[in-house]
């Protein structure tokens, strides 16, 4: 069995942001040199995400809505007037960490003929919750 393991680094200056990794991932395949395995694509980070679905701007501008309406942004540290128990800390992102939990940690993709086996529509996506600092992404791809 062979293995590939890179980590791709990003540093989106917005705190919130989708950015397409789909060619980066693709890339690693094609290094790999792998004809049939699976490749794991993993946000290493609590405030971040990779999900898989339609590279369309106003899919990615509904999902920014539908996150705010379930987690919203909230600054406050006031847990008695509606804000995040996690922000007490100091921090202001309690709402990233909820909205990674709805989008995900990672995917995993089948590799099949040295190429990514997805459906028609299907894109890999990094969504930042919470940027402004350098973040990595795990490619681990293993196979024959």
């Amino acid at each position: 069995m062979k293995t590939l393991t890179r980590e791709l680094w990003m540093d989106i200056p917005k705190r919130r942001q989708i950015v397409s990794i789909h060619n980066d991932v693709e890339d690693l395949v094609a290094e790999s040199g792998i004809q049939d395995g699976l490749v794991l694509v993993n946000a290493m980070h609590i405030t971040a995400s990779v999900f898989i679905n339609d590279n369309e701007s106003g899919l990615h501008a509904d999902y920014d809505r539908w996150l705010e309406q379930l987690a919203p942004f909230d600054a406050g540290s006031d847990p008695n007037s509606g804000g995040y128990l996690h922000n007490r800390t100091g921090e202001d992102n309690a709402d990233a960490h909820h909205k990674r939990q709805i989008m995900g940690r990672e995917v995993v993709v089948a590799i099949t003929d040295g190429q990514l086996h997805l459906g028609p529509w299907e894109h890999i996506f990094y969504y930042e919750f919470d940027g402004r600092r350098r973040k990595r992404i795990l490619v681990k791809i293993i196979g024959e």
